[in-house]
């Protein structure tokens, strides 16, 4: 096969419907009879929540290149309507599959666990006693309808929002008759009522939806009116927001401007009762101008990520995965000074199975520290009420020199993030949004420590964001350093984000946009040349994606030559493994299970002396050349070991590991006959435990 052969279409995955093939897998995971039935429920939720996410930002991106270049092909040879049929057919029936676990399977199994959801037309005359008061008190003073009419146009609806279309007959008080109504349920109210056990006779975990609730007593809305029909939709939108950097002087402006306008973008995908009459169907298509592609007919609840509100009312830790306690490595354990640990080695964390709260404590400790002179930290999501921004705060106002750069455009958390710049720019810390036309992705905290005559960098750098609640659910690695020349390395990113000098080369570290890609290509290239010599060759890469389109053809190449390839990809993979003659020395699989994989592992074997490498970056085009990464060394010999390790079981993985086939889907891994169930999760839960 020649070289140039490489970029045909055919050789790649579609990375929409690869984002589609994961929403799939975590489907499945509600499924599972293995896993506690609520966190069953909880997966159910969350591939309903990512569906939403998928046309809120890809489909939207789609339909955008649909208007703007409609003949113009990706990697895969798809033009933007070739996407976006294939899509439809494969949403709908990932959809139809969603309700199909609902209704068959976790309902019933939860009846039988006494929690159930109760119809209207189960309601016991006690219940609907109550449910009624609910509705005059909580409800009816904030609902109101729209009648539609020359005064009353089509109302603009909220992204995401529970609404209602209404079919009437009769006058109302003005002598008018339109025939229809909008009523747009407030985001602030539950979609989900526990029904109190003693005033409605009910059992513990009794629960009506909002929508039952609204159909019930919408008469109460149009006095002296009929109503005919009365059914539930919700319309999704485009929240994929532009600003031109080049063209706004204050970003954090500019994007508080645009958050405004995230909640009526354009109208992507519509979801209707399935029960709603053909006609009404029909006037709602007509009236957000949707596809028939993108109009989806429910089965039950028009929005089954907000049955997740359940998950914490109800206390039954036998349907939950059992609690555990992350571990704190022994060099913290035994030292109460954090930098003392460092200075004697460096530290490596595994989260969620090692704890977060050493990161904490390690800003923490230099808030207080008065040899401490500065801090300079990376935000990209941290979460509300965040332990790591208190640290900051407090240090800056001991007047330390504190320097955050936040990524205002980090996707959904924008609002958030403008809201935490105001909250340290108020403590004196100095804030910047990072380089014009790239995201700073990168996780790293840089301590400047006065010892004596020396002054000493101490870092921690990761895979993953300074959020305290995420790093409980995603894994994560994390390592703290004070070697010096990684050290000089971060404080050169930091001065390169800060002072938008020229970009200086780095010792350690490859980076985004600047080595990081040239970096991998080389290292891909030398275990080629070592195979091709005789000598030992192999290639393991974890990491959350995979879409570059340079990368994929490097790693072809050394497929063709050879070299044993293992891909660890959690969600999108455009690269075709198993076709004769290209991939098939390459082996991609996917785990999913209790934690969202996020680590990213580069490991090439370099002819028995593996070169291990940890990152912020996936293996997308995005982060090779839009975003500021940081890809850095693992070099310390245990903590070596222990990735190495961590990758052997991943690629053990029997039961929560999925394979991709060379057409695009993927089958779950299971044990062979006589073989043991091996879930590297669980693994390293109990490693971690012991």
């Amino acid at each position: 096969m020649e070289i140039d052969q490489l970029e045909n279409p055919e050789y790649y995955i579609n990375r929409e419907l690869s984002l589609l093939e994961f929403n799939v897998r975590v489907l499945a995971q509600a499924k599972d009879e293995t896993i506690p039935l609520l966190e069953r429920l909880k997966y159910l939720c969350i591939s309903c929540s990512n569906l939403d996410e998928f046309y809120e930002v890809r489909v939207a991106s789609v339909l955008q290149m649909e208007n703007i270049d409609p003949l113009t092909l990706c990697t895969d040879g798809l033009t933007p309507s070739e996407q976006l049929e294939l899509i439809g057919v494969r949403a709908h029936l990932l959809v139809d599959e969603q309700y199909q676990v609902l209704n068959e399977l976790l309902i019933p199994q939860l009846n039988q666990e006494n929690i159930h959801f109760i119809r209207r037309d189960k309601w016991t005359e006690a219940q609907r006693k109550w449910i009624e008061t609910y509705f005059n008190k909580e409800l009816l003073p904030i609902l109101t309808p729209v009648g539609l009419d020359s005064a009353h146009p089509f109302p603009r609806i909220l992204n995401k929002s529970l609404n209602f279309i209404i079919s009437l007959t009769g006058k109302d008080a003005f002598g008018r008759n339109s025939g229809r109504a909008i009523l747009q349920v407030p985001r602030a109210l539950p979609h989900i009522i526990q029904l109190p056990e003693q005033e409605t006779d009910s059992g513990t975990n009794d629960f009506v939806f909002l929508s039952s609730i609204i159909h019930a007593f919408v008469n109460e809305l149009f006095t002296g009116m009929t109503i005919k029909g009365c059914h539930q939709f919700r319309v999704t939108r485009n929240s994929d927001f532009f600003v031109d950097d080049d063209a706004v002087d204050d970003l954090m402006h500019a994007l508080e401007g645009e958050l405004v306008m995230r909640n009526y973008g354009d109208e992507v995908r519509m979801e209707i009762d399935g029960n709603c009459p053909e006609q009404t169907v029909f006037f709602l298509k007509e009236r957000f101008i949707m596809n028939v592609d993108r109009v989806f007919q429910a089965k039950g609840p028009v929005n089954l990520s907000r049955l997740l509100e359940i998950y914490d009312v109800i206390d039954r830790p036998d349907l939950k995965f059992t609690p555990f306690k992350p571990s704190i490595p022994s060099q913290l354990a035994r030292k109460k000074n954090i930098f003392d640990s460092i200075k004697k080695q460096d530290i490596f964390l595994h989260h969620p199975y090692e704890s977060f709260r050493p990161v904490v404590e390690f800003i923490r400790q230099a808030a207080i520290d008065p040899q401490v002179l500065a801090i300079k930290q990376t935000l990209y999501r941290t979460g509300v009420d965040s332990p790591v921004v208190a640290a900051l705060v407090k240090a800056a106002r001991a007047g330390k020199e504190v320097t955050v750069v936040i990524e205002l455009r980090a996707r959904f958390d924008e609002k958030e993030n403008i809201d935490l710049a105001a909250k340290l720019q108020e403590a004196a810390v100095h804030v910047v949004y990072g380089v014009v036309g790239y995201k700073t992705h990168a996780k790293m905290c840089l301590i400047l420590k006065k010892e004596g005559k020396t002054l000493r960098n101490y870092v921690h750098i990761g895979t993953g964001n300074y959020h305290p609640q995420t790093a409980k659910l995603y894994t994560d690695y994390g390592l703290f350093t004070c070697n010096k020349e990684m050290g000089e390395d971060v404080r050169r990113v930091f001065v390169q984000l800060t002072s938008l000098g020229k970009m200086t080369k780095l010792h350690k570290l490859l980076q985004s946009p600047f080595t990081l890609h040239k970096g991998l290509l080389e290292k891909i290239e030398r275990e080629i040349e070592n195979k091709q010599s005789g000598r030992d060759a192999q290639i393991i890469i974890k990491v959350n994606a995979v879409d570059e389109e340079e990368l994929i053809r490097a790693l072809y190449r050394a497929s063709q030559a050879g070299v044993k390839i293992s891909l660890v990809v959690r969600g999108v993979c455009c690269l075709r493994p198993g076709v004769a003659g290209l991939s098939e020395n390459i082996e991609v699989r996917s785990i999913i299970g209790r934690f969202l994989e996020h680590t990213r592992i580069f490991a090439f074997s370099n002819d028995g002396e593996w070169e291990v490498y940890a990152a912020s970056a996936d293996l997308m085009s995005r982060n090779m050349f839009r975003r500021v990464e940081t890809c850095f060394p693992i070099e310390h010999k245990k903590a070596k070991a222990r990735v190495l390790k961590d990758l052997a079981g991943y690629l053990k993985d029997n039961s929560q590991a999925w394979l991709l086939q060379s057409n695009g889907h993927y089958i779950q891994a299971r044990p062979a006959e006589g073989e043991e169930p091996y879930l590297i999760q669980t693994e390293l839960l109990q490693s971690f435990q012991s």
